[in-house]
Formats: C-alpha cells, structure tokens, sequence
C-alpha cells in the first residue's frame, strides 16, 4: 500500500499545531516553509484535515490553522482517514468467479480466502494506528529530538504564530 505524501505533511503538521499555545494560529506559509515543501500543495492536506474537523481555521494575517482535536485525542487513523478516506485498502472483484473449472456456484456465497486475509490485514493496520495519538508522538520526539533542537523548533513556530 503507498499513501499520498500528503499524509507524511499532515501527521508532521499535526505535530507542530500540537505544540502552539491556546488561540494561536499557524500559518500554511509558515508550515510549508518549515518542512521545505510547496505550498499550494501542503493547503490541500490541510484543508482536508479542516473538511475532517481535525483543525480550526482562521483568515487573515494572523490566522492559518490550529488543532481542534486535542493531541491526547488525535489519532494517526483520524489523520490518514482525513486525507486518503475511509475507505478498505484492499477492493475485492471477485476475479474467481472467471475461472473456468469451477461448478457453477462454488464460492460465491462468501468472499474468498484472499479477501479476507487482505481485510485482517487492513483492520490490523487501522487498529494500530488508531492506538497512537499525536500526543504520543509529542513523548516520543521529546525523548529523540536533543533539548536544543527542540527548544530552537518552539521559538521558531512561536515566532511565526500569530
């Protein structure tokens, strides 16, 4: 399965609006120039997390985006979901039904063995990250990314904040 990059830029969005303080904004500028990518293609994932309801939007030149689900709240399920769907990963067409030397109703009143393995999987896969919050990703970096750089990264989006 491959994901749309917008996924990688709204999970690492999601982390950054984490950290703004109450009733600031940070603009899609700012974001974009943050993780050196292009803008107007950044704005499409944002506006799909703000369609999802996952980000408060606001209009102006202190406005831009901010989490509306707390980080504590906030899974990496809700974030993929918003940009790619909620749709199964796996389409079952039913190509069985074209093999020449079955009986004529063999199978068919259930899906096939690999329907069903590629529908675990999906659920395995949604299971897991819908047990992890952006609040927990906060904790991890805490701990991997070194107190300068993180301190440096804070003053950095505060400064650009509005």
């Amino acid at each position: 399965m491959i994901l749309k990059s917008q996924v990688e830029w709204a999970l690492h969005c999601c982390a950054i609006l984490a950290g703004l303080p109450a009733g600031r904004y940070l603009s899609t500028k700012a974001l974009a120039e943050f993780h050196g990518l292009p803008k107007e293609y950044l704005s499409k994932a944002l506006q799909s997390l703000s369609q999802a309801g996952l980000v408060d939007t606001s209009l102006g030149p202190s406005g831009g985006y901010r989490l509306r689900v707390p980080a504590s709240e906030l899974t990496f399920l809700d974030i993929v979901e918003a940009v790619e769907g909620k749709g199964k990963s796996f389409v079952c067409n039913n190509i069985r039904a074209n093999n020449p030397c079955r009986p004529q109703g063999f199978c068919e009143s259930h899906p096939c063995a690999i329907a069903r393995i590629m529908w675990e999987a999906d659920e395995a896969w949604r299971v897991r990250l819908r047990a992890v919050r952006i609040a927990d990703l906060i904790a991890m970096l805490g701990e991997e990314i070194p107190p300068d750089v993180w301190k440096k990264t804070a003053d950095w989006v505060l400064k650009r904040a509005g």
